[in-house]
């Protein structure tokens, strides 16, 4: 019995340490399968109302903008303005030499002279003839003869007044002044130049308040439509310039395009900002923002989404932490988000950042968003 016992405790003093050491391995080896599941931030996605603004290019036009031309021929005698100057309606241009058309109008001023006497020559024949005629003397044909001939000479001064008009629209024309109150834009030609009727002398733009053209989608068009109809829409309108600062003052949308453009489908619209500082020019770019409030979009965090093939992709997380790539369609883009209005739902978890570490069918081990940036930066 004695020996019996000894060896039953020899067996028991080996067989204790190998089930220590089992058990040691076997934790050792949970443990490093637990530590082998990512972890990675996750975020719920909620379904709100929100604003969007959306970006249009814009081309920004003066209000008015006309070409200043030569209406007649001759020599550019003086040039009154410079470049980039203000001037007022009726200011004086430019001078074009004038001599030949005061040649003309004398012309046209002495042959009207010589219309009226020669009619006032034949309406005293005339009377005489009536005389003549009442007595019986003559017949009443010479009365007709001289009355035609009366008729004749005032056409002649009629055509004699023309001619005087005429030449003094021609004469004026030689004087050229500004249409409206504007600003004076490039003058390419120089004083003493040749110019023909038709030749471009400047343009003048009228900048005190501005028009910005731009197109709409037909989608967003309607859109737009149905926002103006429910009230939805801020009736004003944001201008970025081409620099990226915004300009201050806002403007409103004027006038639509009454067709829709088949070849881009689009549809123009205008808008119109007030122009105080004389800031805006004509020929200026820039974006022009449209604000409206759309009901029940989901926003998705810019880092969260990754491209594949031009196409925009999240990792969805199911209920047994597995990922699942998932294609959305971003309506626009705000400062940090998309918005996203369908592909996504109220309710769903994505991962919030590190998707290029994660794959489809992946099983992680999902943090909360905050927890996942501390996460990020060790």
């Amino acid at each position: 019995m004695a020996t019996i016992r000894s060896i039953y405790k020899w067996l028991l003093v080996i067989a204790i340490p190998v089930y220590i050491t089992g058990c040691t391995a076997n934790s050792q080896d949970n443990t490093q399968q637990t530590q082998s599941i990512a972890q990675l931030p996750v975020v719920t996605l909620t379904a709100r109302d929100t604003v969007l603004e959306t970006p249009y290019v814009a081309d920004i036009q003066a209000i008015r903008n006309v070409e200043i031309r030569a209406r007649v021929k001759g020599f550019l005698e003086k040039i009154y303005v410079d470049e980039g100057k203000s001037v007022t309606k009726g200011q004086l241009l430019f001078k074009i030499s004038d001599e030949e058309y005061r040649v003309m109008l004398s012309k046209a001023k002495a042959a009207l002279s010589n219309a009226i006497a020669a009619a006032r020559a034949t309406e005293v024949e005339a009377e005489r003839i009536k005389l003549l005629v009442d007595k019986k003397v003559i017949s009443k044909s010479e009365l007709e003869v001289a009355l035609a001939k009366l008729n004749a000479d005032k056409a002649t001064i009629d055509e004699a007044r023309s001619s005087v008009q005429s030449a003094e629209n021609h004469l004026a024309y030689t004087n050229i002044r500004a249409p409206f109150d504007g600003i004076i834009d490039r003058i390419p030609l120089k004083a003493g130049s040749l110019i023909d009727e038709g030749t471009l002398l400047t343009d003048v733009s009228d900048i005190s308040a501005m028009y910005a053209y731009f197109s709409f989608p037909e989608n967003e068009y309607l859109r737009y439509q149905r926002a103006e109809r429910n009230k939805v829409s801020d009736p004003n309108v944001k201008l970025v310039l081409s620099d990226g600062s915004a300009y201050q003052h806002p403007g409103k949308i004027e006038t639509i395009e009454g067709q829709i453009e088949q070849s881009t489908g689009s549809i123009d619209f205008r808008a119109k900002f007030p122009n105080p500082n004389r800031l805006l020019r004509h020929g200026a770019t820039g974006k022009l923002y449209i604000s409206s409030t759309v009901d029940s979009v989901i926003l998705v965090p810019q880092q969260s989404v990754f491209d594949v093939q031009d196409k925009s992709y999240v990792y969805v997380v199911d209920k047994n932490n597995m990922l699942h790539m998932q294609s959305i369609a971003p309506v626009t883009r705000l400062a940090h988000y998309y918005v996203i209005k369908d592909g996504l739902k109220h309710g769903d978890k994505i991962v919030y950042e590190g998707t290029q570490n994660a794959r489809d069918g992946m099983v992680i081990q999902p943090v909360n968003a905050s927890a996942g940036k501390k996460l990020a930066m060790k």
